[in-house]
């Protein structure tokens, strides 16, 4: 179709950060991530469990079948079940991720949310990241606080640093020291312009196209997931 936005390239992109999931509890943070792990559970993740505390288990008729109380979800997430899609205000090239502090650790000229989960999720089970605004300010040579831990520190058996989504394009880490790589630019985009927005060197051997969504796909997102399309006012065409 033509007439596929920006953001819902994303949004499928985000779906794919769960291919292969199976019973995992997923917990995505902000929009986009958000419409991709509920678009995921209903095209090729039925067993995904999309929540970030206490969650019922319900049959397709809405039965309930199941109860996930609260206490048992810091189980699930210090033994590696769960998938949790984080914002970043700095990543770097490793996946050493920010969302602290900006500036000199002894006088921030920002301060920000603070560490939250970061810590405990990176090293506890696969983390990923959602970036709507791909710029050097977000992408930079080293984070100035390290909230989430990357590659360079990675420590446990658990610390699993998948992907990187952002309105432009999809980033790994896939490559012998654990750099970041460029997997695919979007519809649009060129791997110089991504080049440009990110202050490092990206490995940038075989990038592709990221996927347009299927035709069900954006039915859902359309119909059902995003009705008032408020993923447009999160990511420009």
């Amino acid at each position: 179709m033509s007439d596929v936005t920006r953001a819902e390239i994303c949004v499928a992109a985000c779906a794919d950060l769960f291919a292969g999931a199976g019973e995992t509890l997923a917990s995505p943070m902000g929009l986009v991530p958000s419409l991709g792990a509920r678009l995921a559970r209903l095209t090729t993740e039925p067993d995904l469990l999309v929540s970030d505390g206490e969650a019922f288990l319900l049959t397709p008729e809405s039965t309930v079948e199941g109860w996930l109380p609260y206490r048992k979800v810091f189980d699930v997430v210090a033994h590696g079940r769960r998938h949790v899609v984080m914002g970043a205000n700095q990543v770097d090239r490793f996946g050493n991720q920010n969302i602290s502090a900006i500036g000199d650790h002894a006088r921030p000229t920002r301060q920000l949310l603070g560490f939250r989960g970061a810590p405990g999720n990176t090293i506890n089970h696969r983390t990923s990241y959602w970036v709507p605004k791909h710029g050097t300010r977000v992408f930079v040579e080293k984070v100035d606080v390290v909230s989430g831990v990357g590659y360079d520190r990675a420590v446990g058996p658990f610390h699993d640093i998948h992907r990187v989504v952002t309105n432009l394009a999809v980033l790994d880490f896939a490559t012998p020291d654990h750099a970041m790589r460029l997997v695919s630019v979007h519809p649009g985009v060129s791997v110089d312009e991504v080049q440009q927005q990110t202050s490092f060197p990206l490995v940038a051997g075989n990038v592709t196209e990221t996927r347009l969504p299927t035709d069900e796909e954006l039915e859902l997102i359309r119909t059902r997931l995003d009705p008032d399309a408020k993923r447009d006012r999160e990511v420009r065409s």
